[in-house]
C-alpha cells in the first residue's frame, strides 16, 4: 500500500506561482509513474503533468505546458510540480496519483493506483 501525501495549495493572485509537493510514505517512488490530476467544481478529474517511472521523461497537457513543471527529489523522495504563470481557470483540488511502471495511458484517472488526498488551489482574478 503507498499512501500518497500534499502540500503547497493556496491563495495566489492571477500571474502567480505555487509550489506543490507529493511525498509517497513508506516507500520510495523511484519505479513509480507519478501522475498530476485537477478536478474543478463540476468538471471532470483531468491529467495535467506527468513524471514518468523511468524518472527522466514528462508530459503535460496542453492548457499547462510552458507553465508547469514536473520533477523529482530522490534524496528527499518527493515530486513536485511548480505552477507559474497562474490563471483563474487554474483553480482546483489537485491530486497526485502513483503506479509502478505505468507507461501508457498516464493520462487516464482510471490507469492509476494510488491516489493522493487533494490540495487546493486557488488563482484569483
Amino acid at each position: 500500500q503507498v499512501q500518497l501525501v500534499e502540500s503547497g495549495g493556496g491563495v495566489v493572485q492571477d500571474g502567480g506561482s505555487l509550489r506543490l509537493s507529493c511525498a509517497p510514505s513508506g516507500r520510495t517512488f523511484s519505479g513509480y509513474t507519478m501522475g498530476w490530476f485537477r478536478q474543478a467544481p463540476g468538471k471532470d478529474r483531468e491529467f495535467v503533468a506527468v513524471l514518468m517511472w523511468n524518472g527522466g521523461t514528462t508530459y503535460y497537457a496542453d492548457s499547462v505546458k510552458g507553465r508547469f513543471t514536473v520533477a523529482g527529489d530522490n534524496a528527499k523522495n518527493t515530486v513536485y510540480l511548480q505552477m507559474d504563470s497562474l490563471k483563474p481557470e487554474d483553480t482546483a483540488i489537485y491530486y497526485c496519483a502513483a503506479r509502478k511502471f505505468l507507461f501508457n495511458r498516464y493520462y487516464s484517472v482510471g490507469a492509476y493506483e494510488y491516489w493522493g488526498q487533494g490540495t487546493q488551489v486557488t488563482v484569483s482574478a
